[in-house]
């Protein structure tokens, strides 16, 4: 059963379910299974030269009939490079984050892409929708990978920025069930983007170390580090436990740069060396302990009957509490 919002109408979904362009776990399988169950797939970028994302999108076509889109970080050396790639193969949505909105939404308006921001705080999405984009995406703290520097959670970041603005709104951050679904949509989003759980997917391309080992943590496992750059949501490891040896005596920027060194995300995400390399996944993952990596349909098919028996649990819970006429009288 197709769901009707302003999500759904922009960007001709059947469900306002977006799947977070990933570094190292979003290719173009993961799109294309998210975009034909239902939802808008999105390519990550993030780890893509123009020439590899130029591959992932060709192969995308040729494996979803549906609409599915891109993630650019704006922060990427290569972001003018990969938007040409994006151009000239009429990606029909892009996703920008790490970056001013301005820069590039004119530009890929004028070449008949749709836009949407991600933002961490109400006065940014202002900014959104001061530059035209179509819609934002108000990602809180709980989020795995980079997050924004006021640490602002969810539930409080979705209706300051649903105050703050009128685009289309996509809730981010610590959704993995129908039910969070479900609450998003209360405080005001139109739909919402999930990142962890579509990581754990068997389409992601993340090794499946990192998914058995995400699959394990509990409550608690992961914590926000490299404030002093570019605040990083990791999951407990060696490469952590270094981490945060050097922040708890106060090691300057410069000194957590050499720790990151390069392609550390690579290392975990990407190669499964889960206990040496960069592990970066959300807090809800400790709902999901237990579970089985397991192809997106299945998991899409659950999210959405999971939204379904909720709404329907309260609507009948509100009947029963709603005081009779005689009551009333």
């Amino acid at each position: 059963m197709a769901m009707s919002s302003k999500i759904t109408e922009l960007f001709d979904i059947d469900y306002p379910i977006i799947a977070g362009g990933m570094v190292w776990c979003s290719g173009w399988e993961l799109a294309a299974a998210v975009s034909n169950a239902g939802g808008l797939g999105l390519i990550g970028a993030g780890s893509m030269t123009p020439e590899v994302l130029r591959e992932h999108i060709v192969k995308c076509r040729e494996a979803t009939g549906y609409p599915f889109g891109v993630n650019v970080p704006l922060m990427r050396p290569q972001a003018a490079e990969l938007m040409e790639v994006i151009a000239d193969e009429k990606v029909p949505v892009v996703f920008t984050s790490a970056g001013s909105p301005k820069k590039w939404t004119g530009w890929l308006h004028e070449r008949g892409i749709k836009v949407a921001h991600v933002v961490s705080s109400s006065a940014f999405a202002v900014k959104c929708e001061q530059a035209g984009v179509d819609a934002v995406v108000a990602e809180g703290f709980e989020a795995g990978g980079h997050n924004g520097r006021e640490e602002t959670t969810t539930m409080c970041l979705l209706p300051a920025v649903r105050r703050a603005t009128s685009l289309p709104l996509i809730a981010a951050g610590g959704i993995a069930t129908g039910d969070a679904m479900l609450a998003a949509e209360a405080m005001g989003a139109d739909g919402v983007q999930i990142g962890t759980l579509f990581a754990l997917t068997q389409e992601s391309s993340a090794h499946e170390n990192f998914k058995r080992m995400c699959l394990n943590l509990d409550e608690g496992d992961t914590k926000l580090y490299f404030r002093k750059l570019s605040p990083t949501r990791l999951a407990k490891n060696n490469f952590q436990a270094v981490v945060q040896e050097a922040e708890d005596r106060g090691a300057s920027g410069d000194e957590l740069l050499e720790i990151i060194g390069i392609g550390k995300t690579k290392v975990g995400i990407y190669d499964g060396d889960v206990e040496n390399g960069e592990v970066e996944i959300g807090q809800v993952t400790g709902l999901l302990k237990g579970r089985e990596i397991e192809p997106v349909a299945t998991v899409m098919d659950r999210i959405v009957q999971e939204y379904y028996a909720a709404r329907r649990d309260l609507i009948n819970q509100a009947m029963d509490e709603m005081p009779s006429r005689r009551t009333l009288i």
